[in-house]
């Protein structure tokens, strides 16, 4: 038998909820800031240090911290349901549960392995592990982890274009992919809600022998 035990996830899921709409409201700041430039004659016209009574240097800061600190709780809480789904079906997920956690550092593997792991830990965590999976059962999970791929490449692609542009028609360009990685990023903050809800409450039900809500 093997030496793992089930671990609640619920009290983590409540802080990764918690922590994600923190990122949706700084998130919605800084697009506005990019609507602010975007709607401005002049990009250069406005004091870009503050949005009417906000620092933006202090925005900035707390929205990185913020995000790192979600980072760490997901990690900690996807690490725990992977463990959670080794005790219930072993020989269903493919990599080990380490690979929970050191799968997110992996560069350009990174784009696809968390996903896997996020497959076969709700695949383990139906009523049976075994079972074909259902027409559009993972939509929630691809649709997520789909826009927050594209949310990322997005975003990269917005840090280049602003350390490459040196007129007004280059910033312009850097601020359009810049406000649309912040509406991703939204998007897929939501939806990774929804995914960790719905997850956990799999595993709950599981765990517990409940009758699953409809």
């Amino acid at each position: 038998m093997s030496s793992v035990v089930l671990r609640n996830p619920n009290g983590l899921s409540y802080a990764v909820v918690a922590l994600l709409g923190g990122n949706i409201a700084f998130d919605a700041l800084l697009a506005l800031i990019d609507v602010r430039g975007l709607l401005a004659d002049n990009p250069y016209s406005f004091d870009a240090a503050v949005f009417g009574p906000v620092d933006l240097n202090v925005a900035y800061s707390m929205a990185f911290t913020l995000f790192v600190a979600t980072g760490i709780v997901f990690i900690v809480w996807f690490h725990r349901l992977r463990q959670n789904a080794g005790v219930w079906a072993p020989d269903v997920p493919s990599r080990g549960p380490g690979w929970a956690i050191g799968g997110w550092f992996v560069p350009i593997a990174n784009l696809w392995i968390p996903r896997g792991i996020a497959v076969e830990i709700w695949r383990a965590s139906r009523p049976d592990p075994y079972e074909a999976d259902g027409a559009r059962e993972l939509t929630l999970l691809n649709g997520w982890w789909t826009v927050w791929v594209t949310g990322t490449v997005v975003d990269r692609i917005a840090t280049t274009l602003y350390g490459d542009a040196d007129t007004v028609s280059a910033w312009t360009t850097a601020t359009w992919w810049s406000l649309t990685g912040f509406l991703l990023n939204i998007i897929a903050a939501v939806l990774a809600i929804l995914v960790v809800r719905r997850l956990t409450s799999m595993q709950h039900v599981k765990a517990t022998g409940m009758i699953p809500a409809a």
